[in-house]
This record gives C-alpha cells, structure tokens and sequence, in this order.
C-alpha cells in the first residue's frame, strides 16, 4: 500500500512539473519570499549503471524547478522536480546485452551492423536535501533523492553510409519503477549571494535498476546552474528597506543630539 502511495505520488508530481516550468517563468517573482525562494534548475549530467561491464558514462541534459526552504539564515532545505532528466549507461557490451536479453542487429547478409548501444531511462528526479550556506557564499548539501522512471530504452546509434540511425528498443517492463538513494553537491552563489547558483553534484542510488539484477545501481554526476525568478529583485528591495531604516535610525539619534 505504502509504495502505490509513493508512485501515485511521483505520478502527479511529474504530470504536473511540466506546467509548473511554465507558471515558474509566469509567476515566480510571486512565489518568492524572504523564507522560500523558487526558480529553475538545469544542467548536464554524466551517468552509469552498476554491474554492466560497460564504464563509458551516458552524457545528457536535464531541466526543471527548484525550492530553496529558509529554515535559518545558513541552513535551507533544497528540493524541487527534474522534469527532463535522463540516466544510463553508454557503449553496452556484448556481455551487457546479452544478460538484457537485447537484440544485436545485423544486415541482410548475417553481418553484424557497426554502432553504439546504450541504455537510456527518463525519470523524474525529487531530490530533498538539506543545505548549508557559508559566508562566503559557497554551500554544500545533502539528503535522498527519488526518481520516477516513464521510460526506458535500449538505443543503437550506427552510421550508415553516411547517414546517422537510431533505432530504439523499449524494455520498461524489465526494470524498476521507482529509483532511491543519496546525494551530495557543493556550489556556489553569484552576485553577492542574491544571483544564479552554480554547482555540482553526486548521486547513488541504492534501489536495483532492473527487476532481479542485484547490484544494478544508478550513478551520476550533474553539473547545475539554478536561476531565481524575481528573487534578485526582492533582495535589492529588501536591502534598500534595511538602508533606509538605517538611515531613520542615524536621523533619530542626530535629531536626539541637537
């Protein structure tokens, strides 16, 4: 029961992420505030999976929204929705196809047809980290990260003749739905802590990829950069209400004195 709730939940969350990119954009100077701040999210990330023989990561883009919780003035919790996120693991062996009970395509003569297979899943990335930002505006973080896979492919990338073929093969149905395990990152604010975020960060999940293939973990590194919407403007607003009560509070004393 408890795990339809989970993916019933992951299930919502991705169909409306999509959406919720665009009312980011529309409405996010809106939703910030001193104690939450929300924005985009996207990047690159470099991925693997555990138990293949193959070592190549599988390189891909990845896009969503973030919210950035103030529970102090240096500690946060950061999570939000990769909505267009994609892990895997690149240039599969014979080996690695075989135990994936994957097609090797040939020509029409019997001879085997020259290309790189990978394997290739769409999730939905919820990462819910706790955050500590330093005065010098470097932070680090750390928590769980859960995923939600939609789709999944074994992809045959072949030049023929000089013209690029793809050709993928859907094997959903062998792996598991539901992805958990940890992540690490470190970065950086810009701007005197106020503007865009550029960080990196390193994920480990602990749940089998693939149904009955023990020791099948995701890995990845992501490279980030996080853009507010409307928070730049909300700290310049709320840095000139500081200088301006200061500037009461230097006229009141002056006022005292004479």
């Amino acid at each position: 029961m408890k795990k339809t709730i989970v993916i019933i939940t992951l299930v919502l969350i991705g169909l409306a992420a999509h959406s919720q990119i665009l009312i980011t954009l529309l409405l996010g100077d809106k939703l910030n505030s001193d104690k939450l701040e929300f924005g985009l999210e996207g990047g690159l990330n470099w991925s693997r999976i555990s138990a293949f023989e193959a070592s190549k990561y599988h390189g891909d883009w990845n896009l969503g929204f973030y919210f950035n919780f103030q529970l102090h003035p240096s500690w946060y919790i950061n999570t939000g929705v990769l909505v267009k996120s994609t892990l895997g693991a690149g240039q599969l062996t014979d080996n690695d196809l075989s135990s994936l009970n994957a097609t090797i395509f040939k020509d029409s003569d019997g001879f085997r047809v020259e290309g790189n297979y990978s394997q290739q899943m769409n999730y939905f990335l919820v990462p819910v980290l706790v955050k500590h930002k330093f005065k010098n505006n470097f932070y680090l973080e750390l928590g769980p990260q859960f995923g939600l896979m939609y789709r999944s492919w074994i992809q045959f990338d072949s030049d023929l003749e000089g013209r690029d073929a793809i050709i993928k093969e859907y094997n959903r149905e062998k792996l598991n739905k539901i992805d958990a395990g940890l992540t690490l990152g470190a970065g950086y604010r810009l701007f005197k802590g106020t503007g865009w975020t550029l960080g990196a960060k390193y994920y480990y999940g602990f749940v089998n990829v693939y149904k009955g293939k023990q020791g099948s973990n995701n890995s990845s590194f992501f490279l980030k950069m996080n853009i507010p919407i409307g928070a730049g403007e909300k700290a310049k607003e709320k840095a000139a209400q500081k200088a301006e009560r200061k500037r009461q509070k230097k006229a009141a004393r002056q006022s005292k004195k004479e």
